[in-house]
C-alpha cells in the first residue's frame, strides 16, 4: 500500500539566520517566537477566554505526547492538558480497587453512560482489560472521557489515544459528542511518521532502572558514554544526577523492532486513513519527514534529525561522537530527513490559527 503523502509545508523564515538549540528549553522557546510569533500571540489571545480539543491520532511511537507536550511549553500547562485514553482506563482500574473509589465511578457512570451493556458489565470489562488489546467498551470509554475533560474547566484540551480503532472511527459522532460536553470547536492533529523512524526509535531506546527517563542510542544519548570492552558495546549512563551514573539498559524485545506490534501500527495506519475521510472536523496534518532534495529549500538545518555514530578513539580512549544528518527512508521508500518535533509544533500552531480563525 502507498504511504500517506500530506502536504509538504516548510517553516524557513526570510532573513532569520540564528541556528536554535531545539534540545534547549530556552533556545526552543525563541525558535517558536522567531517561526511564528504572530501565530502565538493571536492563540494566547484566544486561550484567554477560549478553549479548543484536539485529537490526536497517529501510528503508536510516533510522538503524540512529545508534540502536545512542547505546545504546552509555548501556551503554559495552566491552559492546555493532555488527556491519554490509555491512563484514564488505568486510573480507573486503580479507583475501582477500593470500595471509595468504586462508588464514585460508578455514581458518575450510572448518571451519564448510556449504551447496550450494564454499567457492572463495564466495570467488569475495565477490570478484565488486556494490556495488548483493547477491551473497553466504547460507550463506557466516552463517559470516561467525558469525566476527565470535566477535571480540566478552561483549558484546550489534547485527546491521545482515542480513537484508536476503526469502529470509533465509524461512529464519528463520539467525537462531536466530547467536543459538545463544553461546546468546543474540535480538530483532528494527524501525525504521519514512517515505519522506519519508529523501527529505530524503539531498536536502540535505553531506559534508565531508576529514574525510568528513555534515551536512544543513536538519536537521543546523554552526555556520559563508556565503551565496555568486555561486551563490545557503547553504554549511556543517566545524566540525571540523582540516578548516580545509572546504566541504562534497552528493554527486553526493543531489538526486534516494530515486528512485535506491526499489528497495532497496521491497524494505526488504517484509522490515519479513515480521519482523513471525515467529512466536517477540520484537520491539521503534521508531516515527520521531508525528502532529501526538497528539504534545504524548507527548512534550516538544525531542524533535521541528527544521528550519532559512537566510536572509540584509540589515543585518548574515551568515546568519541560524530553527528550527521539522520537519513530515512519513508513509506514510499524516498530517501528524507526526519524533522525534530518542534518543527511540527510550529506547523501545528500556524494550522490551529488558522481553523480557530484568528
Amino acid at each position: 500500500m502507498k504511504g500517506l503523502e500530506f502536504p509538504l509545508v516548510g517553516t524557513k523564515v526570510a532573513g532569520l539566520t540564528k541556528k536554535f538549540d531545539l534540545t534547549d528549553l530556552h533556545s526552543r522557546r525563541e525558535y517558536f517566537e522567531a517561526k511564528t510569533g504572530k501565530e502565538i500571540t493571536k492563540l494566547k489571545d484566544f486561550l484567554e477566554t477560549g478553549v479548543f480539543m484536539a485529537f490526536l491520532v497517529g501510528k503508536k511511537a510516533s510522538g503524540k505526547g512529545t508534540r502536545a507536550g512542547m505546545f504546552a511549553e509555548v501556551f503554559g500547562w495552566d491552559k492546555v492538558a493532555l488527556i491519554s485514553a490509555g491512563d484514564i482506563v488505568r486510573e480507573v482500574h486503580g479507583e475501582l480497587k477500593t470500595a471509595s473509589g468504586r462508588k464514585d465511578v460508578q455514581d458518575y457512570l450510572e448518571k451519564n453512560y448510556r449504551g447496550y451493556i450494564s454499567v457492572n458489565e463495564g466495570i467488569k470489562a475495565i477490570l478484565g482489560r488486556s494490556q495488548d488489546r483493547v477491551s473497553v467498551p466504547d460507550e463506557i470509554m466516552l463517559a470516561l472521557m467525558k469525566r476527565e475533560i470535566a477535571k480540566h474547566p478552561g483549558k484546550a484540551i489534547f485527546v491521545d489515544g482515542f480513537p484508536r480503532t476503526l469502529d470509533q472511527i465509524s461512529y464519528s459522532l463520539f467525537f462531536r459528542d466530547l467536543a459538545r460536553f463544553r461546546d468546543d470547536p474540535d480538530v483532528f492533529i494527524l501525525i504521519d511518521t514512517p515505519l522506519s523512524v519508529i523501527d529505530e526509535r524503539i531498536k536502540y531506546r535505553v531506559v534508565c532502572p531508576k529514574c525510568k527517563i528513555s534515551r536512544n542510542i543513536r538519536l537521543h544519548i546523554t552526555r556520559d558514554i563508556d565503551y565496555d570492552s568486555d561486551s563490545g558495546n557503547f553504554v549511556m549512563h543517566c545524566d540525571n544526577p540523582s540516578c548516580q551514573r545509572a546504566v541504562m539498559i534497552a528493554k527486553e524485545g526493543d531489538n526486534l523492532g516494530v515486528e512485535p506490534i506491526k499489528g497495532r501500527l497496521e491497524t494505526d495506519e488504517k484509522v490515519l486513513r479513515s480521519v482523513l475521510g471525515i467529512h466536517g472536523v477540520p484537520k491539521v496534518t503534521l508531516r515527520t519527514h521531508v525528502p532529501v532534495e526538497k528539504a534545504n529549500s524548507l527548512f534550516d538545518e538544525y531542524e533535521f534529525t541528527p544521528e550519532y555514530v559512537l566510536s572509540k578513539d584509540l589515543k585518548s580512549r574515551k568515546v568519541r561522537v560524530d553527528e550527521k544528518i539522520w537519513v530515512v527512508k519513508d513509506d514510499n521508500d524516498v530517501a528524507s530527513y526526519s524533522l525534530v518535533a518542534a518543527v511540527d509544533v510550529v506547523l501545528m500552531i500556524k494550522q490551529l490559527a488558522d481553523i480557530l480563525g484568528l
